[in-house]
This record gives C-alpha cells, structure tokens and sequence, in this order.
C-alpha cells in the first residue's frame, strides 16, 4: 500500500530542496511534524515525530541523495519483514515551477498486517505538500 501527494510550487528545485534538508526547520512549516532530529544528508539516519502518532519516533535513513531532484528516506525491520519507502521528487515544469512529489511505498510480508495498525497518511501528506509550499513560495 502506499501514500502521495503532487504539488506544483511556484519556486525552484533548488528552494524546495534546501527547504527539505533542513531538519530542525520542519515543524516550522510542516503541521503533521512534531520534530525532526538528524542530519538530512545521504547515509545519515534521522528521527521523526509526528502528530498523528505522539511520542514515537521514526526511525528511518537517507538512502537516495541527488540534490535537487531525488531523496529517499527508508525504515522499518530487519530482514525486510515491513518496510517503508518514502521518495521524494522535484522536477522543473518549464515556467519556473516545479512539481513536487511525495510518495511513501510500504512492502514486505507483515506489510498486510502492520498496514492495518498504521494511520492514515492521507490528510499528513496534504499538510506536507501544502506546508512546503507556502515554505517555498514565501522565500
């Protein structure tokens, strides 16, 4: 199963990304984050608390880091039992704007049965889309 959300915002790949690589600004414009510890950069492990799920962190690593259009954040047990892949996309539309894509995919074999305990991310990752993009826009 998975999540996503596209937004088009008007600014540049290069605005929207330091925008996303800046951990501690998240929950300045991101009303689904609590808080974000780590470094945002490639090979690091960063920790994340969200509203819909209080005082428990998520765990996940940067894998993908290709400034400014790919990044992506991957956690979940060992042996690939569950696992979460969160990708992150900006590419240019041509007029100066570009569409930003979010895009969490969960697998593995206990995916059916931990999906059932998860929450919906639906309304989070509209927040996120929205809360970058008002971020992004204002600068």
């Amino acid at each position: 199963f998975s999540y996503r959300v596209e937004k088009t915002i008007n600014a540049t790949p290069e605005t929207i990304w330091s925008i996303l690589t800046d951990g501690p600004s998240y929950p300045e414009w991101n009303s689904s984050v609590d808080k974000l510890e780590g470094r945002v950069a490639p090979g690091e492990k960063i920790k994340v608390f969200v509203k819909i799920n209080p005082g428990k962190a998520f765990p996940v690593r940067v894998n993908r880091f290709e400034p400014p259009s790919l990044m992506t954040w991957e956690g979940g047990m060992p042996f690939g039992l569950f696992k979460g892949v969160r990708t992150y996309t900006l590419t240019p539309d041509g007029s100066g704007a570009t569409v930003f894509t979010m895009e969490e995919v969960f697998s593995g074999p206990l995916s059916g049965l931990i999906g059932k305990s998860i929450p919906d991310f639906t309304e989070p990752f509209e927040q996120f889309g929205e809360g970058l993009k008002a971020k992004a826009e204002s600068q």
